[in-house]
């Protein structure tokens, strides 16, 4: 027994003897620290990143050892560790280069996939606001508004309305709407200008500790860019009476700070018959300091608004009855218009090597209504079935995350973790549902009133790492405070439900090597239900959970291919459907899915790139009958993918397709939504190192599809009875814009 304490302990004084470490700053060629920056030590295992100041420190260094080190756009360098370097301080300096993905180690990160999507952003720019969310591998999204409401989204066999059950943020901005006037977490990024985005994080599933309301399915954080490099002047011209214009201009440039201001004017009469008269406006302000040492610190202010004329759904007899042409409507006098202020800092705080503070704040105003006719003369043969949705809302915000990583004797052992504590308040003003005619005449008020909904939360995650195996569990805490005061009552009256709710996560990664990571992971997330439907004590849950489990990996069998697979279960307690002739959104009880992703992305040369991914989903609802259980408009095949050309002889572009399988539109799978397979196309030409012109297709070979598809009871003005079958917003046709752009 002696022997064995007395081995033991002389292992452990071997490990304090001859285990080593590194540290230094790495810097660009312009001698600026690089935050993020990953590195890697090949032979065990062991990683780091950047903070702000550059500054990594690795420990577990032996001599010998291969050192990776790798950011996106940097090219990538390899170190042999000698003996005179242990202990000590080396700072290294990368070379920018394209974009490429042999830049992308796939070491012990939970979201490595967020990378290679980048990889795809910075080879070819997002050029529209629907494209923001097509890089989220498996996400299909279709717009019933030409632009003037939030996308339907669809990931992983949900049909996610507007957003229900994905968490999506911009630069920490929360943009899901809890309690919102047209469903539960509607989410529009249309005030986000593309040409400003810098990288895209995302997530699927529920197993991040820092991610609460709505991430279930997943979740996507947008970051824009920081500064600018350039000037930029922007003009898009195309079928339909389009035009589009974006500016970004530098207002100040220093050593440590940076201001610019950008701005995007969008306007069409879009491709129905009834002209859109859309128009949208984009404005941002931002204010940068980075002393590159400990602390950076981001001031931004942004103004959207939008209004639009629509056609809105029809319903496929009266095209096939020659009633209405493909493009035509039944009432031509839906829309809306919406708008979004916004006002938000950005901070963080280096203590020292070990500890750091990321702190963030914001307020907007948001302010939307909107005109609908789901089902046309179903309940009302005289005036038509016309519904307003309208609310005006202020959203107040806060959170502070501390990191802390411990140096550990140990060096085999590398340990961190952060610690969150955030609130949202939501201040929901004259949340209405009416009945209205010709957007000019209201004839009943349905919903009328007040809502406030206060979200505080806090959060735990922690980051053990041995070896090559990686544990992450997490904890985070909800508490919702919800209070209603509906008008239409006799008497004013307060309704209020508060409730908590406690979401663990456990993550376990296995990076067994530079090329091949291998993860599992569990989860529990929720979304809340409306204030609304909570308040009014129908015995609906306040705060539906899910319980998520992923298995995968990500294999990179040469330097520049990438293949990802993952199989994955997901367990609702309570889904929520939009229904249609009431314009609200109803639970409807307990769903489970599972499925499998599969990706592949492959730089076939310096400027070639190809990508695909295919998802397989099964959805069902776990509390009816077999056969009565199909989950309407769940997607359950779909795939996208890109052919890209970067760069070649000043040639760059792509063409990509996306494409959705056909599907069930009610619970029996008697009414079908038709699936759809359409190609876009896009080429660039540098015809200076300033001056570039393009041309975008959308819908390349014209196909005719059905971008959105409900299946709804509808009565036509001159019907008896109704019918229910598909009504849809036809997808667009052959799409053709042109643009030049200028930098300075």
């Amino acid at each position: 027994m002696k022997q064995i304490i007395l081995s033991f302990v002389l292992l452990a004084l071997c490990n304090t003897v001859f285990a080593h470490e590194i540290n230094g700053t790495i810097t660009n060629e312009n001698n600026k620290p690089i935050e993020g920056v990953n590195i890697y030590n090949q032979n065990t295992g062991g990683y780091a990143y950047t903070n702000v100041s550059g500054y990594y420190e690795l420990d577990d260094i032996s001599e010998g050892d291969v050192i990776i080190i790798s950011g996106l756009g940097y090219e990538k360098q390899e170190l042999i560790i000698l003996n005179s370097q242990l202990d000590g301080t080396i700072n290294i300096v990368l070379q920018i280069s394209s974009v490429s993905l042999d830049q992308v180690v796939l070491v012990s990160k939970a979201n490595v996939l967020s990378q290679f999507a980048n990889v795809e952003i910075k080879t070819n720019p997002i050029k529209s606001a629907q494209e923001i969310l097509r890089k989220i591998p498996g996400l299909i999204i279709g717009q019933h508004a030409g632009g003037g409401k939030a996308e339907q989204i669809f990931l992983r066999g949900f049909d996610i309305d507007h957003g229900t059950d994905i968490a999506i943020s911009t630069d920490g901005i929360p943009v899901n709407l809890p309690s919102h006037a047209h469903g539960q977490g509607y989410a529009d990024l249309h005030f986000v200008i593309p040409e400003i985005i810098d990288n895209i994080d995302f997530g699927k599933g529920p197993y991040y500790a820092d991610k609460g309301n709505f991430n279930t399915a997943g979740y996507i954080e947008l970051n824009t860019k920081k500064s600018i490099e350039d000037n930029l002047i922007k003009i898009e011209a195309g079928d339909f009476n389009t035009l589009r214009s974006v500016n970004l201009f530098k207002i100040s440039e220093s050593k440590h700070s940076s201001a610019f201001i950008a701005s995007e004017l969008v306007l069409t009469d879009g491709v129905f018959d009834s002209p859109q008269n859309f128009n949208r406006l984009n404005i941002l302000g931002r204010y940068n300091f980075n002393n590159y040492e400990d602390e950076e610190l981001t001031l931004s202010f942004s103004h959207f608004q939008s209004r639009w004329d629509a056609s809105g759904q029809i319903p496929t007899r009266a095209v096939e009855q020659g009633i209405i042409g493909r493009f035509g409507a039944i009432d031509d006098t839906e829309g809306g218009n919406t708008s979004r202020s916004n006002i938000w800092v950005n901070h963080t705080k280096q203590l020292d090597e070990h500890q750091r503070i990321k702190s963030k704040a914001f307020i907007s105003k948001y302010d939307f209504e909107l005109y609908s006719n789901f089902t046309f003369f179903l309940e009302d043969p005289i005036n038509g079935d016309q519904i307003k949705q309208k609310e005006n809302r202020t959203i107040i915000g806060a959170e502070s995350v501390y990191n802390r990583t411990f140096h550990i004797e140990d060096h085999d052992i590398q340990l961190s973790f952060d610690a969150g504590v955030g609130f949202r308040y939501d201040d929901v003003n004259d949340v209405e549902l009416s009945r209205t005619k010709n957007r000019k005449e209201t004839l009943e008020r349905i919903a009328f009133g007040d809502i406030d909904e206060l979200n505080g939360y806090t959060f735990l995650s922690g980051n053990f790492k041995s070896k090559k195996w990686t544990l992450n569990p997490g904890l985070r805490l909800d508490y919702f405070k919800f209070n209603y005061v509906n008008f239409l009552t006799d008497n004013y009256e307060t309704l209020g439900e508060s409730d908590v709710i406690v979401s663990p996560k456990f993550n376990t990664i296995f990076a067994a090597s530079k090329d091949l990571q291998l993860f599992a992971k569990l989860g529990y997330g929720f979304h809340s239900n409306d204030a609304r439907v909570v308040t009014a004590n129908t015995g609906e849950e306040t705060l539906p959970h899910a319980f998520g489990a992923d298995l995968g990996a990500i294999f990179k069998p040469a330097d520049r291919l990438v293949l990802n697979t993952s199989l994955w279960y997901l367990l609702s307690e309570q889904e929520f459907v939009y229904v249609g002739d009431a314009g609200v959104v109803e639970p409807s009880g307990e769903s489970k899915r599972y499925g499998i992703d599969f990706g592949f992305r492959y730089q076939v040369t310096d400027w070639l790139f190809l990508n695909s991914d295919i998802n397989y989903t099964i959805a069902r609802s776990t509390e009816e009958l077999d056969g009565q259980d199909y989950i309407p408009l769940a997607p359950d095949f779909t795939s996208t993918g890109a052919l890209t050309v970067n760069n070649l002889n000043g040639f760059s572009g792509s063409l990509s397709y996306r494409f959705v399988d056909d599907r069930p539109a009610n619970e029996d799978n008697s009414i079908v939504a038709d699936g759809y397979f359409v190609t876009d196309f896009n080429i660039n030409y540098n015809l200076t190192k300033s001056l570039v012109i393009g041309v975008a297709v959308e819908n390349l070979f014209d196909v005719e599809w059905n971008e959105t598809q409900f299946a709804t009871e509808t009565r036509l003005f001159n019907e008896t009875e109704s019918v229910e079958e598909i009504t849809y917003t036809p997808g667009t046709p052959f799409f053709l814009r042109g643009k030049i752009s200028f930098t300075f």
